[in-house]
């Protein structure tokens, strides 16, 4: 399945719409299928290729829908085939007594025959400044 986004906004979107419903099609429909692409997930190993990406998103859409995402702080440079995006991205759990995390997110996009489609998806976990610990391992 493979979307056709007008612009590297509405992939974005997409991107993290299929995070929060666990939707794996949909996921995958934001990349572009390249041995080339990039994600890391918050204090992840780095996976590369569609197939270790794929495999990545199923093993933690595995446990349902579980994450609701806000954007804080975007900033975005763009062109006419690539975009960059640099978010907070406000993650709340909603099941289980886990607290509300951040993670510092790039996401780059680039246009392909199919529209806008995701090149790259790298995010940092942010320590809690005010306890001074270190964020759960592993956020998405």
């Amino acid at each position: 399945m493979i979307s056709h986004f007008t612009t590297a906004e509405e992939a974005q979107q997409a991107f993290y719409q299929a995070i929060e419903r666990a939707d794996l099609a949909q996921m995958m429909a934001v990349w572009v299928e390249d041995d080339d692409i990039v994600c890391v997930h918050p204090g992840g190993p780095r996976h590369t290729g569609i197939d270790e990406i794929r495999e990545s998103w199923r093993r933690i859409f595995a446990r349902g829908p579980e994450l609701k995402f806000d954007l804080l702080a975007e900033r975005t440079v763009s062109g006419r085939m690539l975009s960059v995006h640099s978010v907070v991205e406000r993650i709340a759990y909603l099941r289980g007594e886990l607290p509300t995390a951040s993670a510092i997110a790039t996401n780059i996009f680039v246009r392909s025959d199919h529209g806008w489609q995701m090149l790259v998806h790298h995010a940092s976990p942010i320590p809690d400044e005010q306890s001074g610990e270190d964020p759960p391992s592993v956020l998405h």
